[in-house]
């Protein structure tokens, strides 16, 4: 009986020592909790609103709740004292660099921070036929899916195209444009002319049969 009032007195008196720091722990994790709640139902919001496939959603809320922990899982770290002065430099440098990978164009990361940005935004839903010029050359075809690194792209003639996420953010986009010119070409030797545009849905369904 003495042990537990004497282990029952240290965790009192452990609680008063750092009743701070718990205070602020709690508050961390009630903001993980509601951002976690806030955030995901609106990504599943435009995911459904894309007409992607459901994997489009587990891949966004998978990432989602993986930056959101590391976040949380830092703050903990400095409100229980966790000296950093040893890793400053160290921790600046895979910040700047990890700054760099997400935004920077030739990065392989930055295809990621593409995808949520392709998830709310309306031009590319699922089904939509795009143009994406890239210098004197372009592609066209209609957006099949968008994933964390890639999207694919089916063409008229039933072919499927693996373009980056963030050439497709970074490059001229047309959305459903008016004429139709060759599925990949110079837009120097682009045909002009008017071409009959078949139903989005047709050609997605027929693509996905054919997989």
């Amino acid at each position: 009986m003495n042990s537990m009032d004497e282990l029952l007195h240290r965790l009192l008196e452990w609680s008063s020592t750092y009743l701070s720091n718990l205070l602020w722990s709690l508050a961390v994790l009630v903001t993980y909790l509601v951002v976690s709640r806030l955030a995901l139902p609106r990504i599943k919001f435009f995911v459904d609103k894309s007409k992607l496939k459901a994997e489009a959603t587990k891949k966004a809320f998978h990432t989602v709740k993986l930056l959101v922990g590391i976040v949380t899982f830092a703050i903990l770290l400095i409100v229980w004292g966790v000296d950093f002065g040893g890793l400053l430099i160290l921790s600046t440098s895979i910040l700047t660099l990890t700054g760099v990978a997400l935004f920077a164009s030739w990065s392989l990361l930055s295809n990621v921070t593409s995808y949520f940005i392709l998830l709310f935004h309306n031009a590319f839903r699922r089904g939509n036929f795009v143009r994406i010029v890239d210098g004197d050359n372009y592609m066209e075809g209609y957006i099949a899916d968008v994933n964390l690194f890639n999207t694919r792209i089916v063409t008229e003639d039933r072919e499927t195209i693996i373009y980056p996420n963030n050439l497709v953010l970074t490059r001229p986009c047309i959305v459903n444009p008016r004429n139709r010119w060759k599925v990949i070409g110079k837009v120097a030797d682009k045909e002009q002319k008017v071409v009959p545009i078949p139903c989005p849905e047709e050609v997605l369904a027929k693509e996905e049969r054919t997989t």
